[in-house]
C-alpha cells in the first residue's frame, strides 16, 4: 500500500520506518534539517522494535496521492500541514496519530471529504538527532473514532498497521482521548525541570505534582461527562477511583507508568521540543485541561501553573528549579 506521512520526527519516523520495512511503499513530509538528513541519509530507527534503515521518498508536502495518510505532526502545526497537503490527500482516509484532543476534528475541518480518524500512541521514542530515532518503549496504538464501537474501516486500516506494528481498533475513542491526556501529564514537568521522565518520578516533590495534574485532569473529564476509555491499564473505574483519593496514596499512578517505561531515559516529547528550540504541545496538553476546566465552570490551577512555566522555559531556554515546580502546589488543595 502507498501510504504517506506527515511530519517524521519521532512517532512519525518510527511508523515509516516499521511500516517501510512490512513492504509498504512509503513518502514522508520534513522540514529543515529533517528533510536534509531524511533525504541524504534516509530515516534511522533503533531501539524496541529493533534496528531499521529505510529511504522513503520525502518532501515537504506529499507529492503522490496516497491509498492512506498518517498525520504525526505537532498538535499546533497540524491545521498548516493538512491545508498544505490537502490537494493531494483529501478523500483519502486519515489517520491522525496525535496528542491532545482536537486532532481529529482539526483534519475533519481541513479535509472535509477524508475518512478521519485518530491514532493514540504510547509508544515512546526520541528523536535524537534529524533523521533518528531511538524507540524507548514499545506498546500497542489504539485507534478509533468518536464514542462508539469501531467501524469496518476503522477495523480494516488496525490490521493494515498491525503488520508493522501492534494497532487495536477501540471503542470510545473519545474517552481513550482522554485517558491518554493523562498519561501525556508526565511531559510538562521533566520540561521544566530539564530531567527524564524516571528522574522526575523519582523525585517525591515533582512526582506529587505530576500526580495532581494527573488527578485535576480526571476530575475535569469527569466533570464534562466523560467515560474515560481503556488503555495500558487505565479505565473509567480506576480513573474515577484515583480522583477521590488524597494526594499522598494518589502518587501510585504516575509511579505505575515509570515503572512501565523501563531503564532507558524518556524525555517526554515536550522536553524534546525544547531541546530542538521548537515550540511545545504544552497548550494542547495541560492547556487543553484548562480550556475544558472552565467550559465547566471550573478551576485547573494546577496545570494552568504548568503551562506558564513551560512557557517560561520556551522563551528562557534554561529549566527551572525543581523547588519553583514544587510550589505549584502550594496554593492547592493537597
Amino acid at each position: 500500500m502507498r501510504i504517506g506521512i506527515i511530519g517524521a520526527g519521532a512517532l512519525g519516523g518510527t511508523f515509516a520506518a516499521l511500516l517501510a520495512r512490512a513492504g509498504h511503499e512509503v513518502e514522508v513530509t520534513a522540514r529543515g534539517a529533517g528533510l536534509e538528513a531524511i533525504r541524504s541519509g534516509g530515516i534511522r530507527l533503533s531501539g524496541g522494535y529493533g534496528d531499521a534503515h529505510v529511504h522513503p521518498a520525502t518532501g515537504e508536502r506529499l507529492a503522490v496521492r496516497p491509498d492512506l495518510v498518517l498525520v504525526c505532526t505537532k498538535a499546533q502545526d497540524a491545521a498548516a500541514a493538512l491545508v498544505a497537503n490537502g490537494a493531494t490527500i483529501d478523500g483519502v482516509p486519515v489517520v491522525v496519530v496525535q496528542n491532545g484532543l482536537d486532532g481529529v476534528d482539526t483534519a475533519r475541518r481541513a479535509l472535509p471529504r477524508a475518512s478521519c480518524m485518530g491514532l493514540l500512541s504510547i509508544i515512546a521514542a526520541n528523536y535524537t538527532e534529524p533523521g533518528a530515532v531511538r524507540v524507548t518503549t514499545t506498546a500497542a496504538s489504539y485507534l478509533g473514532r468518536g464514542d462508539g464501537a469501531p467501524d469496518d474501516e476503522v477495523r480494516r486500516i488496525a490490521a493494515l498497521l498491525s503488520e508493522a506494528v501492534p494497532v487495536v481498533a477501540i471503542a470510545n475513542f473519545r474517552g481513550a482521548q482522554w485517558t491518554k491526556l493523562v498519561v501525556n501529564m508526565l511531559n510538562a514537568v521533566p520540561a521544566i525541570v530539564g530531567r527524564s521522565v524516571q528522574e522526575v518520578v523519582d523525585d517525591r516533590r515533582l512526582r506529587r505534582v505530576v500526580a495532581a495534574s494527573m488527578r485535576e485532569t480526571v476530575r475535569v473529564g469527569a466533570a464534562r461527562g466523560i467515560r474515560f476509555g481503556s488503555l495500558q491499564g487505565l479505565g473509567d473505574r480506576r480513573l474515577r477511583l484515583f480522583a477521590r483519593l488524597p494526594l499522598a496514596l494518589g502518587q501510585v499512578l504516575p509511579w505505575s507508568m515509570r515503572v512501565r517505561m523501563g531503564r532507558v531515559p524518556n524525555l517526554g516529547s515536550t522536553q524534546q521540543s525544547l531541546r530542538r528550540g521548537q515550540p511545545t504541545e504544552v497548550d494542547f496538553l495541560n492547556g487543553a485541561v484548562v480550556r475544558e476546566a472552565e467550559a465547566a465552570g471550573l478551576d485547573a490551577p494546577v496545570n494552568r501553573a504548568l503551562v506558564a512555566l513551560v512557557h517560561e522555559v520556551e522563551r528562557t531556554g534554561a529549566p527551572l528549579p525543581a523547588e519553583r515546580v514544587a510550589a505549584v502546589l502550594d496554593r492547592v488543595e493537597r
